[in-house]
Formats: C-alpha cells, sequence, structure tokens
C-alpha cells in the first residue's frame, strides 16, 4: 500500500463537493443579507458597491442588486465631480463585460449597461458597438445584444447605410440567421423609401439632412431596391431550401403595402334611414371624430359598431332622425367626415330610390395586391419559374411550396388559382401538422379571388359553396351583398365580424358544421336563412336571430336542435315574424 495514491471513493468526493457548496452557500447568504441591511439603512457608500460587485459576478440576474447598485451609483453622481463619475461608470462598464462573460443572455446585465451609457458623461458609443460586434460574432441570434445595438445606433447617429452593410456581413457569413434578416427589414425603408409617385428611382437622404433612425418604421421599399433584395435572398434559401429564415424575408419582401387610411364607403338606406360607414381600417368611431353632414346640415347621431364586441370595427352605422330620408320624392345629398384623418365622402340620394352608396372597390383599390410595373412583373415571374425549378428538385419543400403560391398571388390570384388549390393540397400532406392553417389561409385566398370576381361581373351576390372553407375574412368588404352561399363548406360559426353584411337578405350555409349564429345580429334586411344539415343543438343557439326583425323563412333540418321537446312553440314564441319554418 505504501508510495500508492489514494482514490477518494465517489462518497467521499460527494461530502467535499457539498461542503463546498455549504462554505459558498453561507458567505453569498452573508453577503446578500449585508447589502439588504445596508439598503434598508439607506446607505450608499463604496463598501455597498463592493459586496454587489461580489454577488453579481457569480449571479448576475439578480435584478433587486442591480437596482440597489444603480441607487448607490446615482447617490455617487451627487458627491463625485465629472471626471470622477466618468471613471465609475468606465469601471462599471468593465464590470459589466465581466457579468455578460457570466450569461452573455442576462437581462439585469444587458439592461444595466444601457442604463450606465445613457447616464454617462462622456459614453464611447464606438466601444459599445464593437462590443456588440464581438458578442454578435459568438452568438447572432443573442436578441439581448441586438436590442442594446439599435439603442447604441440610435444614441450615437450611425448611418443607416452602415448599419445595412453590417447586416450584410452577418448575412453573408451565415445565411441562417432570423435577426439580421429582421434588422435589414427595418433598415430597408428608410434607405431605400418607396416613392409615392411610381414608378420612380430609388432616393437617397439629401446631404444636408440629419440620417433618419433605424427606430423609426417608414413604409414600403422601392423597386429598384427590391429587386435586389429578390437576388439575394433566392442565393440564400437556394444555398439551403430548408433553413426557414430567408423564406420568412422573402415573404416580407413580396407583403402588401399598408393601405391608406380612408373613409372606403358610405351606404344609406331610406327605408330604414340608416347609414354605415366603412374604413380601410378598424377604428374606433366615436373617439375619431366621425361627423355626418346630411343637405348641409350637421346631424346629431350615435354612432355604433356592427356588434357588441367590438370597440374597433372596419363597420359602423347610425339611425338618421325620424323621417329625415323618408319621403321618396326627395333627393338627399350625404357626407361623412373623418376629421381626425381630414378625409370625406359624399353619397347622394337620388329621387325613387330606397338606397345608394359611394365606394371604391376592392379592384379599384388593388386590396388583395399590389400593382406592379413591368419590370417587377417579369422579375416576379422569373423568380417564380426558379422556385417551380427548386420545387421539382425539392418537391416536399414547404417554404418552396408556399412561396409559389405567393408569388402566384402577387402576379395574378385569378389566373393562378387552379395551381394554387393544388400546392395547397401538397402543402397539407407534407405539412400535415400545419393543415388547419394552410386551410385558413387557403379559405383566405378563396374568398379574395371571389370579392374581386363578384365585383369585376357587378353584382351583390357573393357565392362561395363547396369549397371546403374552413374560415371567414375581409367580411368588411361585403357591406352591400344581399345574397351569400357558403353552402357545403367546413365552417363551425358565422363569427360577429358577419353583422357586417348590412344589406344581406338571404343567407344560404346548409352542410357545413356550424353550431354558432353570434354574427347573425341586427341585420336589418335578413329574411331567409338556410341552415340544413348544420349542428345547431339549442334554442338558445339561434337567439341572435331574434334581433333581425325582418326575417321569415328559417330552415332548420338536419339539426340536432330539431330533436328539442316542443321545438315549434319554442321557436315561435323566439322568432315572432318567421312564417316558413322547416324542421
Amino acid at each position: 500500500m505504501h508510495g500508492r495514491v489514494k482514490i477518494k471513493t465517489t462518497a467521499q468526493q460527494e461530502e467535499e463537493k457539498r461542503k463546498e457548496r455549504e462554505k459558498k452557500l453561507k458567505i453569498y447568504v452573508a453577503a446578500r443579507d449585508a447589502c439588504f441591511s445596508k439598503r434598508k439603512e439607506g446607505i450608499w457608500d463604496d463598501e455597498a458597491l463592493q459586496l454587489t460587485q461580489q454577488l453579481l459576478s457569480s449571479n448576475p440576474d439578480f435584478a433587486t442588486l442591480w437596482n440597489y447598485r444603480r441607487e448607490i451609483l446615482m447617490h455617487l453622481e451627487t458627491v463625485k465631480d465629472k471626471d470622477e463619475v466618468q471613471k465609475i461608470y468606465e469601471a462599471e462598464l468593465s464590470f459589466l463585460e465581466s457579468c455578460l462573460k457570466v450569461n452573455p443572455k442576462s437581462y439585469g446585465s444587458w439592461h444595466h449597461r444601457e442604463w450606465v451609457s445613457v447616464r454617462m458623461p462622456q459614453p464611447d458609443w464606438a466601444r459599445e458597438l464593437s462590443l456588440c460586434d464581438r458578442c454578435l460574432s459568438l452568438d447572432d441570434r443573442n436578441f439581448h445584444c441586438w436590442d442594446y445595438r439599435r439603442m447604441v445606433v440610435k444614441m450615437s447617429g450611425v448611418p443607416v447605410d452602415k448599419e445595412l452593410g453590417f447586416t450584410d456581413r452577418l448575412i453573408g457569413s451565415n445565411f441562417s440567421n432570423y435577426s439580421s434578416w429582421h434588422y435589414r427589414s427595418t433598415l430597408l425603408p428608410l434607405l431605400h423609401p418607396e416613392s409615392p409617385e411610381p414608378p420612380s428611382p430609388c432616393h437617397k437622404p439629401h446631404q444636408s439632412s440629419p440620417p433618419p433612425s433605424p427606430q423609426t418604421h417608414s413604409h414600403r421599399v422601392c423597386e429598384e431596391q427590391l429587386l435586389k433584395e429578390y437576388e439575394l435572398v433566392q442565393n440564400a434559401f437556394f444555398t439551403d431550401p430548408n433553413d426557414q429564415s430567408a423564406w420568412f424575408y422573402y415573404r416580407w419582401l413580396l407583403g402588401r403595402a399598408e393601405r391608406e387610411e380612408m373613409i372606403s364607403c358610405v351606404y344609406v338606406s331610406r327605408d330604414e334611414e340608416r347609414v354605415a360607414v366603412a374604413f380601410s381600417r378598424p377604428v374606433n368611431a366615436q373617439s375619431v371624430g366621425l361627423l355626418l353632414v346630411l343637405d348641409g346640415q350637421p346631424q346629431r347621431v350615435e354612432w355604433r359598431s356592427v356588434h357588441p364586441h367590438f370597440k374597433h370595427s372596419p363597420v359602423w352605422i347610425c339611425d338618421l332622425p325620424p323621417g329625415t330620408t323618408s319621403d321618396i320624392t326627395n333627393e338627399h345629398n350625404l357626407t361623412v367626415h373623418w376629421t381626425e384623418k381630414h378625409t370625406h365622402r359624399d353619397c347622394a340620394l337620388y329621387t325613387g330610390r330606397s338606397e345608394s352608396w359611394c365606394r371604391d372597390s376592392a379592384t379599384d383599390q388593388e386590396l388583395f395586391r399590389s400593382e406592379l410595373s413591368v419590370e417587377k412583373t417579369s422579375v416576379l415571374q422569373s423568380e417564380l419559374q426558379s422556385c417551380n425549378q427548386l420545387q421539382e428538385l425539392e418537391p416536399l419543400n414547404k417554404w418552396c411550396l408556399l412561396t409559389i403560391i405567393l408569388l402566384m398571388r402577387a402576379l395574378d390570384p385569378l389566373g393562378y388559382e387552379k395551381e394554387t388549390l393544388a400546392h395547397f393540397q401538397t402543402l397539407k400532406e407534407v405539412d400535415s401538422m400545419r393543415s388547419a392553417y394552410y386551410s385558413d389561409l387557403c379559405s383566405k385566398f378563396m374568398i379574395e379571388n371571389t370579392i374581386l370576381k363578384m365585383e369585376y361581373a357587378e353584382v351583390r351576390v357573393f357565392s362561395i359553396s363547396d369549397k371546403n372553407l374552413t374560415t371567414l375574412c375581409h367580411l368588411d368588404q361585403l357591406l352591400l351583398v344581399t345574397h351569400i352561399n357558403l353552402s357545403s363548406n367546413q365552417l363551425q360559426r358565422l363569427p360577429p365580424q358577419f353583422a357586417m353584411l348590412q344589406c344581406l337578405e338571404v343567407l344560404e350555409a346548409d352542410n357545413n358544421s356550424i353550431e354558432n349564429l353570434e354574427g347573425l345580429y341586427h341585420l336589418p334586411k335578413l329574411e331567409e336563412v338556410l341552415l340544413k344539415n348544420n349542428k345547431i343543438s339549442t334554442l338558445a343557439d339561434l337567439q341572435p336571430l331574434a334581433s333581425c326583425p325582418k326575417l321569415k323563412r328559417l330552415d332548420l333540418r338536419g339539426n340536432p336542435v330539431t330533436q328539442t321537446a316542443n321545438i315549434e312553440s319554442g321557436l315561435a314564441e323566439l322568432l315572432p315574424s318567421v312564417t316558413d319554418l322547416l324542421l
């Protein structure tokens, strides 16, 4: 046994580790308690600064200690001169670097560093930018560092083109970098904003004007730069077709410009003495300053949303004073002013007309696709061909399939409808976990196409039966529709937004799975509702129909509610206006 090294048993090692942990814990707890005691007594001295540094060096996520440390530093600002404060904060930044080495994603450390940098008498922003470069070179997805970098850029006035070059370098070294692609999407509209007079070349900010801040979101990117971005991102997803980051950025490039804020439609009904106003986005008409002028006279009216669930809605209605428009021999001129946006829309109710409206159609507004120049169209057509080639090589790549769909919709949503539906079916098969998402997205696109077809035909009938719809959208675009056919789909509810169909007279929704009629609320013209073979199970489910004053015909055949005892008497009491009931 002599001369041999004694090997410790596992039990001995664990015991020694336990004792070492207990020893460190006692020191840590003693220092923590000392800090708490000093803070309670209002002591802000150098010893407290050292104690907090000792604790935060090992645990940089102790928020209370960072707060105490800031209190100490603020006190020192009042008793030290400017040069001494500068040195204190420089030492603080060095200490923070050691904390970030312990945990590069410490919320407390990054927040405290921002606080210190902003309060320093003479901040060295170049050093801070260099720190961000080093941290992002180690982990290019450290969102704490990205947030801090944006602050540094804003405070130091780094030119936008320089930051764009920074994203070039990061993307060039690693295509799979969500943060860099996202940052790029915030910078491009600032450096290359879309001109309101299409088409025009990209214009750069005037030399004498201050550089725009990357924190300020502008609008879309000008076409010239957009075409360059397509080439950049195409290189990325052709290099690695399965990487998501470039595909997401590509979807942003294909996105539509924000719609102009405006009154898109004014509708007036002589019989109901009611006005309905549609906006390009949801608003609160009670707070945005909506003024109704009839024949030159401002009217005292109460605006309300189409459903009590909505405080913000694209469609608002009001009742005119009794007798205002009831005489069919009179002509009336109506103007709705949106004072907040300094815009208005006129509408004339002519003699002998029971209703009138003034609106921009979805085709006029290019609502579902952006107007493309010849150059951009040819480039996107080329992009579509390239994606089709990639799809031949990678037939099961969901990102490629989805991008092909988006390109087709950007180019010609109606012309590519058949191919779009086929690609959606493939997507559901190759990415079955997201099949419900693809079904909803496909439903959205089919509704958009049907709205375009309806408006090209200049009719007020909206028919989209047997299309496997799973959801309803763009219902604000159907304000003037009188007849809607949703039969033989996969709908489970008529949502509150359905109440925007203020002109609806006939609803066909047979052969769905509808169990909720919440959206059939106060539809003043609704006369006929066909709900055969759905899942309406109780009288309470039909309660919304009681708010529709002109309802005469109701078909409930094939619904569980028809098996309810005394169903006919219950319906007669609930819906006394119904004279043609099919059970």
